[in-house]
């Protein structure tokens, strides 16, 4: 009975000097050991490692299951230990209703046949998906999770006993200082000395969990790539399931006969279109020849007059020196000396500044 009194009693002792120290150390009044400048760094790394790892995870399952109610009932599941419901996904919701819908229509039926195929179609891409799903939670998402409440909790135990440590190893400097009979120095020098080795012993059992991250970055970086990797696949995946689907629609007859009308003219074949580089890009060629335009402009800037143009495209000034424009929109324009040959000085009213010829169709 008297060894738990005693005990506890050094404990209250133990506990309220730290209290004590610490206070101190946050008023400015007591000395604070500081941790090596590498321990920090590692410290620091292990921190963002450990926020970046949770916002990744975060935004993953966002992307996995944007519905967040059932990111909820899945994380209650999990909690519980047991398996949450099989539900069909989006996609292959929409494919049963298709192949519904298709069988409803009649399967003899141009229509109807399309869309049992579509519907068909939508069901790969939903197992496709599903399959993606459960590799990214294998592959990627579980060993972040398995840092956070792993690794990352050890990290954190043993830093918290560092600091404890710390304020131990500090305390006992405090009290050195202050002791004033030669029993109470000894005894005072004692305690640092078992303080400090405590400490040091600390500080390098939580540098070694710290530099252990370097692994975590590289298990994480493999779990990247198997998150890449499935990413790839399910992509191609779908890609090939709609281009399949494409040919697919794109044989059946041009001309067909369905229960609500008898002639229709105009296939089902879908083509996909390709957009060209050069579309992207303004020019002054729709609805005139490049030639004459060029011409146009040339001339302008010889005559050193002014001529009205239309706005071809809406255009976002860069720059105060130039000016934004509206499409359809009429303005004046005039050669300025020096300025680049792409681009003129408009005014619409009392704003002005440079717009760049190909937005432009000179007005006769």
């Amino acid at each position: 009975m008297d060894f738990n009194v005693k005990r506890f009693a050094a404990d209250a002792g133990t506990f309220l000097s730290r209290a004590v120290q610490f206070t101190e150390e946050k008023f400015g009044q007591a000395e604070k050991t500081e941790l090596d400048a590498h321990l920090e760094n590692l410290l620091v790394r292990a921190e963002n490692t450990k926020q970046w790892t949770e916002r990744i995870m975060k935004q993953t399952e966002v992307l996995l299951q944007p519905n967040p109610n059932v990111r909820l009932e899945e994380f209650v599941y999990e909690k519980l230990e047991k398996k949450a419901p099989t539900r069909m996904n989006n996609h292959e919701l929409l494919g049963q209703s298709m192949i519904e819908s298709g069988n409803e229509f009649g399967p003899g039926t141009a229509y109807g046949n399309a869309l049992i195929k579509c519907g068909e179609t939508e069901k790969q891409i939903g197992g496709a998906e599903r399959e993606f799903i459960q590799s990214a939670a294998i592959n990627f998402l579980t060993p972040f999770r398995n840092f956070l409440e792993g690794d990352f909790k050890t990290i954190l135990k043993e830093r918290k006993l560092l600091q404890v440590k710390r304020l131990d190893l500090d305390a006992a400097k405090t009290r050195l200082k202050k002791a004033r009979m030669a029993d109470a120095r000894a005894a005072a020098e004692q305690e640092l000395r078992m303080t400090q080795s405590e400490f040091d012993r600390q500080a390098e059992i939580t540098r070694l969990l710290l530099e252990g991250v370097s692994s975590t970055h590289a298990h994480h970086l493999r779990c990247l790539n198997d998150f890449v990797e499935a990413q790839t696949t399910y992509y191609a995946q779908c890609y090939q399931y709609m281009v399949d689907l494409q040919k697919q629609l794109g044989s059946f007859p041009s001309s067909f006969t369905n229960n609500n009308q008898s002639s229709v003219s105009g296939g089902a074949s879908i083509s996909v279109p390709t957009i060209p580089v050069s579309a992207s890009l303004p020019s002054v060629s729709a609805g005139h020849g490049s030639a004459t335009a060029s011409g146009g402009f040339n001339e302008l800037r010889s005559s050193n007059g002014s001529r009205k143009a239309r706005v071809l495209y809406d255009y976002d000034a860069a720059s105060s020196s130039e000016l934004s424009l509206l499409a359809d929109e009429v303005i004046t324009v005039s050669s300025v000396a020096g300025m680049d040959s792409d681009w003129l000085m408009g005014e619409r009213g009392n704003q002005k500044g440079k717009v760049p010829i190909t937005y432009l169709e000179l007005l006769n």
